[in-house]
């Protein structure tokens, strides 16, 4: 891998639900609370430092001891790219897997998608399909498998879920031993699974306040060593001396919504029409703004936590208003509420990352070992 990086700028689910007597969604209030905490250095944040410094005492020493070999860290045997972040909460990363795993297709390379699948009732190693449910497998792998199943290349792409990526990697592998790249949703800290290249992604906040958690958002040291950075708005820092190369990416709404049955309504059908705009994600004000920003009228907006299951959810609003939500979401509001519609969240990245990708990445192909299939580990069925 290459230098460190430069500084960044300050189909509905056949599971039951659980009894409708759940009590309502909780208020992500605590999560934006620490949020703002973490843009400032201020009397809440280094009220909270001496705790940040144990976090990054034990971060470097288990960083250490895979340096040192004492942890071993295990590759499958195929070029992984992995996509992850060193902040918390969200950046982005799936809608960059999806886009990254879009322009392997089109250059007729196999790629084959591992997650954690964070969130899920499920600890097993599964595959994911089209149509598993979003609480077996986690929101974000059921949706990167729902949109090659629905999406513009019409090419499915194998997904599985694990608690080790390795045996995420292998499940895959023995499924469809002619995958050529293995790109990996998250995964920058699990350091057990050797990677070939790491793609740092940053939401227009950087950094925040430089702390590492619980005082900042940083799950560990920055700058650090990554082979690129992807920056989300905002302007991309020029790297310096031993810095990785940092490339902006713009996120924007689709000019359409989904219906759960596939089909498409443009959102300039929905500027005359009240709307209930509901997300369960890391910064639902974003979504709500670029809402805005296509013209549309929120009568109501409802900022949920993020990877909630919506099985516990009520509608609170005039049902006369439509229902709107992120893609994301809508993998898991679907099953109660099929007349929900669904805005798919679409990221524009400098053809220039894609290039020094294809360079990289090449000469890893050319590298990489073809070895025999390895074996299969315990692998659930997807319905089960």
């Amino acid at each position: 891998m290459a230098a460190s990086g430069p500084q960044p700028p300050s189909a509905p689910s056949s599971s039951a639900p659980p009894s409708s007597s759940a009590p309502p969604a909780p208020a992500p209030s605590a999560s934006r609370g620490l949020q703002r905490v973490w843009q400032t250095r201020g009397w809440a944040a280094w009220a909270l430092w001496p705790v940040s410094l144990v976090y990054g005492a034990l971060v470097r020493t288990r960083q250490g001891l895979y340096r040192a070999g004492w942890l071993q860290s295990e590759h499958p045997g195929r070029p992984v790219v992995v996509v992850g972040n060193v902040i918390a909460g969200g950046a982005g990363k799936t809608p960059v897997v999806i886009a990254l795993v879009r322009h392997l297709q089109a250059r007729g390379l196999r790629a084959g998608v591992i997650s954690r699948g964070y969130g899920r009732s499920t600890t097993d190693c599964r595959a994911v399909t089209p149509d598993s449910p979003a609480s077996e497998v986690g929101d974000e792998p059921a949706l990167i498998a729902q949109s090659f199943a629905t999406g513009p290349s019409g090419v499915g792409v194998p997904v599985f879920v694990a608690p080790q990526r390795i045996t995420a990697a292998r499940a895959l592998l023995a499924a469809h031993p002619d995958t050529d790249v293995i790109v990996c949703d998250d995964g920058l800290q699990h350091l057990a699974f050797k990677r070939d290249l790491e793609i740092c992604i940053f939401n227009d906040q950087g950094i925040g306040n430089g702390f590492l958690l619980p005082a900042g958002p940083l799950r560990e040291p920055w700058p650090r060593t990554v082979d690129w950075v992807l920056h989300a708005g905002g302007n991309v820092p020029a790297p310096t001396k031993n810095q990785a190369p940092a490339f902006g990416m713009q996120r924007d709404l689709a000019y359409f919504a989904l219906r759960s049955d596939g089909t498409q309504v443009p959102l300039s059908q929905l500027h005359d029409q009240p709307l209930h705009a509901v997300a369960a994600v890391a910064r639902p004000e974003d979504f709500f703004a670029m809402l805005q920003a296509k013209g549309l009228t929120l009568a109501q907006t409802e900022p949920l936590p993020d990877h909630y299951d919506f099985y516990s959810w009520k509608r609170l609003s005039d049902k006369r208003y439509t229902l709107i939500c992120t893609e994301k979401d809508a993998v898991k509001l679907w099953a109660q509420h099929p007349d929900a519609l669904a805005v798919p969240l679409q990221v524009l990245i400098d053809p220039a990352f894609f290039v020094a990708l294809d360079a990289r990445l090449d000469r890893c192909l050319a590298a990489a070992p073809m070895p025999p299939t390895p074996p299969t580990p315990p692998l659930s069925s997807p319905s089960a």
